[in-house]
């Protein structure tokens, strides 16, 4: 509880010292899964095509006791009324599916006039082959609901996640982020770079943990994943779950973006096989702007 602590003291101080500063505002895009620089500025309708590459699948700060690289696409529609619609398919690589996941979904993107605050809330449907093997596979929907202030000097999420189907979880992710943008160009006068790095925290239930490990390949060997003695656990008590630290870097033109991003990651409360260490994350995204 040390972290949560020394976070919720950044966090106030934060709120405390930056109440009177004009932020800098950078409009997203309303729903994508390929990007986190915040240098996307939508200001009409617009579609976004993009693919993502992960050395690992992580969910809500979990991962499965084997690595599962993978590559992503999506597809997102903007409309300027803020509504968005969007569909993504995910592929683990070195395994017999030809996609292991698609998401199907829509929501409502929104921001205030002073461009300080903004909020999105979005429902996605979850498709996944029988044979998928990622930990998110124990669910097939999410309500997700962010809301985002900005204080120029950092800006301030929080994201509320409640997933059900098969099993029924809910996550609180806290975030704080620092946007940069130098104001020089790369090789042409309409590029540039970015870096938002953040600090995070999970807060949430772990009713999936059970669920994975008695669909997804684990039945025959189940105290792997959890022992007689965690059965006696409740997976449903709303807990931290995991900190971690995310650095985007982002080469961006006034089309595509190519972005490079590091996590690392400190699980904390973790079900004996899903990895209780701390680990690193690479993310390697593209993706492409049509306005």
């Amino acid at each position: 509880m040390k972290y949560l602590g020394l976070f919720i003291i950044s966090f106030l101080y934060t709120v405390a010292d930056a109440a009177a500063i004009e932020p800098r505002y950078f409009l997203t895009a309303a729903k994508t899964a390929v990007a986190d620089t915040d240098s996307v500025q939508l200001r009409k309708r617009s579609v976004s095509v993009g693919i993502n590459y992960g050395n690992d699948a992580i969910f809500f700060g979990r991962v499965g006791p084997v690595k599962y690289p993978y590559v992503a696409t999506d597809v997102v529609y903007n409309d300027k009324s803020g509504f968005f619609i969007y569909g993504s398919a995910l592929k683990v690589l070195g395994y017999d599916p030809v996609f292991d996941e698609v998401d199907l979904g829509a929501g409502y993107y929104f921001k205030s006039k002073n461009k300080k605050y903004s909020s999105n809330i979005s429902y996605t449907r979850f498709i996944f082959n029988n044979d998928a093997r990622i930990i998110k596979s124990a669910s097939s929907n999410d309500i997700n609901f962010k809301n985002s202030y900005d204080w120029k000097i950092l800006k301030s999420s929080v994201t509320a996640d409640f997933l059900f189907g098969k099993s029924n979880d809910f996550f609180l992710t806290v975030s704080q982020s620092k946007y940069f943008e130098p104001n020089w160009s790369i090789f042409t006068d309409n590029d540039y770079l970015t870096f938002n790095p953040s600090v995070n925290v999970i807060l949430g239930t772990q009713n999936f943990v059970n669920r994975y490990s008695e669909d997804r390949f684990y039945l025959h060997n189940r105290d792997k994943i959890f022992s007689s003695a965690m059965l006696s656990r409740n997976n449903g008590r709303f807990t931290v779950l995991n900190y971690y630290l995310k650095v985007p870097v982002a080469y961006n033109t006034p089309h595509y973006t190519l972005e490079a991003a590091y996590r690392y990651s400190i699980p904390v409360n973790v079900e004996n096989a899903l990895q209780n260490r701390h680990a690193s994350f690479f993310n390697l995204t593209f993706y492409y702007l049509f306005y």
